[in-house]
């Protein structure tokens, strides 16, 4: 078994792809500020998994400077088209690439961002783990979301789920099992951001 459902998760990045970014126009700042509680140095090597449309892409450029790098893997080409289009790309590396099987040496990383991954992994600790194995020791990963759990749920109808892997009494073991100590955990109606360092 794949740690993705790749299927159900491309169906959904690609639906709607090209106006995905219209919907939320008014969350860049949201990126921006996540991208900057996560501590970057210039010239670090940061990657964003499943970057879809690229939103935190300029920002990680700034935090590491011309002599950092910046990564970006998708399932969705019609997404990373997007990023394209919009700009976004300028300065970053992109491929198609499920980020639970990354295409990346053991440590090469200094940090990882993600937006909305946690949800989407089949087998989240597998996922995790994935990542981890690509950071270096003592380096860094931001889980984020431009909304709360609550207000997420609450657009779809229904409270948030006790089982959420991102509920803070969930995350933490569920880092500490794929190698990450959990570090700070932000769960606000505007804004979900937990901050985690490689074990």
């Amino acid at each position: 078994m794949t740690e993705y459902d790749g299927t159900r998760v491309l169906e959904f990045s690609t639906e709607g792809a090209a106006d995905r970014d219209a919907r939320f126009p008014d969350d860049g700042p949201a990126y921006d500020a996540a991208v900057a509680e996560l501590g970057l140095f210039t010239g670090d090597t940061v990657l964003d998994a499943g970057c879809g449309t690229g939103r935190a892409l300029p920002a990680l450029r700034a935090a590491v400077g011309r002599q950092g790098t910046v990564l970006g893997v998708d399932l969705s080409p019609a997404l990373l088209e997007v990023a394209v289009l919009a700009g976004r790309h300028r300065g970053a590396l992109l491929t198609v690439a499920d980020a639970a099987r990354l295409p990346l040496r053991d440590g090469v990383l200094d940090a990882v961002f993600t937006a909305g991954l946690v949800p989407r992994l089949s087998d989240p600790v597998a996922g995790l783990r994935e990542l981890a194995r690509v950071v270096r020791p003592g380096g860094r990963l931001t889980l984020f979301h431009p909304a709360g759990r609550a207000a997420l749920a609450a657009r779809h109808g229904r409270p948030p789920g006790y089982d959420d892997p991102r509920a803070e009494p969930n995350l933490r073991p569920l880092l500490a099992a794929s190698g990450w100590r959990l570090a700070s955990c932000t769960d606000e109606d505007h804004r979900y951001l937990a901050l985690a360092v490689r074990a």
